[in-house]
């Protein structure tokens, strides 16, 4: 087993945490739709579902890094799966490729630095 640098090693899971709480800021626009409280906590909380599972995936990263390769490129495909089903049903927009860019391609980005990481550590 070799010695990974540090920078392989920590890159990966402060991007994956910045990641996720970059995700969960999405929950927040649940405050200003005027709903009860019981609404807004369900609304909260599944709004937040993503941000939970990425949050369990960046923890068990930590030591599995495979895990992490795996998910968040998974994660990247599901998103830009979903914004071509938008595309096809409201039409194409151009933003939209700016939007799979912010969210796929950091995805994909901290997958492959986890996918390096499992790499270098099995050499």
């Amino acid at each position: 087993m070799s010695k990974v640098p540090r920078w392989i090693y920590w890159t990966p899971r402060i991007a994956g945490i910045l990641f996720t709480l970059f995700i969960g800021l999405f929950s927040l626009d649940v405050f200003g739709n005027n709903l009860t409280f019981w609404q807004t906590v369900v609304a909260f909380l599944m709004h937040n579902i993503p941000t939970f599972l990425l949050a369990l995936t960046v923890g068990f990263s930590w030591h599995y890094e495979i895990v992490g390769g795996v998910v968040f490129i998974l994660a990247g495909i599901a998103y830009l799966v979903s914004i071509l089903i938008t595309a096809v049903s409201n039409g194409f927009e151009w933003y939209y490729l700016a939007w799979a860019l912010q969210i796929s391609g950091i995805a994909f980005f901290i997958g492959i630095l986890f996918l390096i990481n499992w790499k270098k550590k099995k050499v």
